[in-house]
């Protein structure tokens, strides 16, 4: 019988346990995209026990607790901390089919050592070696990152934060003092962009303070974003992220959308349209910024959110009430990528979707508008490309995707319709200081994929499959985000 998860886990074939043992696990982490706080990464912060590390904001793992019959009290509520370790134990055990379960056993492999699996029977011991192991350096922030070789970690802020924590990360003041791994702020204006949620008239309060611009139209509002994007720039950032339920796309001129903007800060409710309007003007403003600076930009498509109005009520957003999206892409997506294209240059862009339903319409856009584009009116012109492989990018499997069939079903898809040996590669989109094995996880599946190639005499063994791994699990991503 083939052991629980071993040193050969996911690798079915020669090539690839080499490509994996050789080639992938040697690369380090560029974590381009995850949710982790920027102040506790500058505290250095010690996990008091394995739940506060584990189950603290990982709504991935609330979702199945609940659906275990779990009681709340247990998963957000004030529940002793070992009660809630039980409870997800309880859970685990069924979790057969389920990514968390390896992520959960990978996770207890690379930090604590513990090679058995999570069951009722096994978990009192468990609870008692890992929390040993988390009193000690190895396991505080700065230990983790050390650990997992994390070269980069791309943290999501608001226009609005100060930066602070990210100016004492790199000064070498904060309490984590010096550390290898770079923790870079990326440039996420989603409050700014929702014009139609209640909340909007406070956020460009926030924003006319935070930016020194007062806030009064669309004109001043992109003002406001660029001047903090410019902040962001000079801190390091190297990517934006914007949450979209659909790709927004309705032009208008700038009189009508002042009109909605004074209607949202009356508190009136919006259009669609009205709201379209507001969003298309700003995104294709802050495209064309991002172009100019070489930021990144990352567009997350098909969330639809909060949809349980009696939990969100309760918990708020981020608890594990949101879901895949049907929303149809194709057209608004290419209508709003041409208007950025027509409006300067498009961006280095990376297109996620929640929904695997959207991969072949994201995968033939985005080989549309890859290269530069030559100047209006032009004819005849050779040699416009701008010399970036894979300027635009299908993005990893993401969130509800991001298992090993998804991993492999959004790699066969690039594979058919791109590049694959351009591609950027893994995040971990996560709130976990333990999620780095994520990468491990993807890693495996790509070195498993590529060997089942080649030994099938679909692609050559040797330099070139070697490369495309390296480059995959890391390489392209620290040229891509520079």
């Amino acid at each position: 019988m083939k052991r629980f998860m071993d040193r050969n886990f996911l690798l079915a074939t020669k090539t690839a346990r080499h490509l994996y043992h050789d080639i992938a696990s040697k690369e380090p982490i560029y974590d381009f995209h995850c949710h982790l706080p920027p102040q506790d990464i500058a505290a250095n912060k010690r996990f008091a026990n394995l739940t506060e590390i584990w189950l603290g904001g990982d709504h991935y793992k609330w979702r199945q607790m609940r659906t275990a019959g779990i009681d709340e009290r247990l998963i957000t509520g004030e529940a002793d901390p070992y009660e809630k370790f039980l409870a997800w134990t309880r859970t685990i055990e069924r979790l057969a089919g389920n990514p968390l379960y390896h992520w959960t056993h990978l996770e207890l492999q690379r930090y604590f050592g513990i090679n058995e699996p999570l069951t009722t029977e096994s978990a009192s011991r468990i609870w008692a070696k890992a929390n040993e192991a988390l009193k000690t350096e190895a396991l505080t922030v700065k230990g983790i990152f050390e650990r997992m070789n994390v070269y980069a970690v791309g943290t999501t802020d608001d226009p609005v934060d100060s930066l602070e924590h990210h100016a004492a990360i790199a000064a070498g003041t904060a309490p984590i003092g010096k550390i290898s791994t770079r923790v870079i702020p990326s440039y996420r204006p989603d409050k700014a962009l929702n014009i139609d949620l209640p909340t909007f008239p406070a956020y460009i309060g926030s924003l006319s303070k935070a930016s020194g611009v007062e806030v009064t139209s669309v004109e001043t509002a992109i003002a406001a974003l660029v001047r903090r994007l410019d902040a962001f720039v000079a801190a390091g950032c190297r990517a934006s992220d914007h949450a979209l339920e659909y790709p927004p796309f309705r032009v208008a001129d700038d009189a009508e959308i002042n009109r909605a903007f004074a209607k949202a800060m009356a508190g009136e409710k919006l259009t669609k349209d009205e709201a379209d309007a507001w969003k298309t003007r700003v995104l294709v403003a802050l495209s064309a910024a991002y172009a100019d600076r070489d930021v990144v930009m990352q567009l997350h498509l098909a969330a639809i959110r909060n949809v349980n109005g009696r939990m969100f009520r309760a918990l708020g957003p981020d608890t594990g009430f949101d879901a895949s999206h049907d929303h149809q892409v194709s057209e608004g997506l290419a209508r709003l990528l041409d208007r950025m294209q027509d409006a300067g240059e498009l961006p280095k862009t990376v297109l996620y979707t929640l929904n695997p339903k959207d991969y072949y319409p994201l995968g033939t856009l985005m080989g549309a508008f890859q290269g530069k584009a030559p100047a209006t009116g032009a004819s005849g012109i050779v040699g416009t490309g701008d010399g970036i492989p894979g300027k635009i990018q299908l993005g990893s499997a993401w969130w509800f995707a991001d298992h090993k069939d998804g991993m492999e079903e959004q790699l066969k898809a690039l594979g058919n319709l791109g590049t694959l040996a351009h591609f950027v590669g893994m995040l971990t989109d996560s709130r976990s200081f333990l999620s780095y094995p994520r990468h491990e996880y993807f890693r495996r599946i790509l070195c498993g994929m590529l060997g089942d190639w080649v030994e099938a005499g679909e692609f050559p063994a040797g330099e070139m499959v070697e490369r495309i791994v390296a480059d995959v699990s890391f390489r392209n991503a620290a040229r891509y985000f520079k």
